[in-house]
């Protein structure tokens, strides 16, 4: 009899197995905005399990009109950030969607303000078909929160953040 639950326990596991997600996601959460703010991003850990590169290829959500896959560069001495087609996720590797690099943009908010506390709905496709949906929490993010590391950038002693000055000291 207690062979007989082994293999069953054994088969259960060697079937959840071939069920288990290539993906998985953690720490995800949405920026909390003020009243009447148009934008806001989505921020996670994407972890791949698999022994094939997978892309995020879109992501959807149920606060805004558009949902965009987003990276941040260095151009003319400013942060600028731009849309991308996917984001890879390296086989048996993670990838970090923070602030400052990759991140998911959700443009023309459907609500006047996104408040820590709420849920948002958000839905992500990938390469290999695989769909996970998403209710994330929408958290208040603090200046420590979007550090930005520049090679060689100088260190702005008001906001404690690293970034080029070199513009915005011109104005003042």
């Amino acid at each position: 009899m207690k062979t007989i639950r082994l293999i069953a326990i054994f088969l259960s596991l060697s079937l959840l197995s071939l069920f288990a997600s290539d993906i998985q996601i953690s720490k995800a959460y949405v920026r909390a905005m003020p009243p009447q703010a148009k934008t806001s991003a989505a921020f996670m850990l994407i972890k791949n399990n698999s022994d094939k590169d997978i892309y995020l290829l879109s992501a959807k959500s149920n606060i805004s009109k558009f949902a965009e896959l987003h990276n941040v560069r260095l151009k003319d001495g400013m942060m600028a950030m731009y849309q991308v087609p996917k984001i890879l996720i390296k086989a048996h590797s993670t990838t970090s969607l923070k602030s400052g690099s990759f991140h998911i943009m959700l443009i023309s908010l459907k609500t006047k303000f996104l408040k820590a506390g709420q849920k948002i709905k958000l839905n992500l496709k990938f390469s290999n078909t695989q769909m996970i949906d998403l209710i994330l929490p929408v958290k208040k993010i603090t200046m420590g929160h979007m550090k930005m590391k520049m090679k060689n950038a100088p260190k702005c002693k008001a906001c404690n953040m690293e970034h080029s000055m070199k513009n915005s000291m011109k104005k003042m």
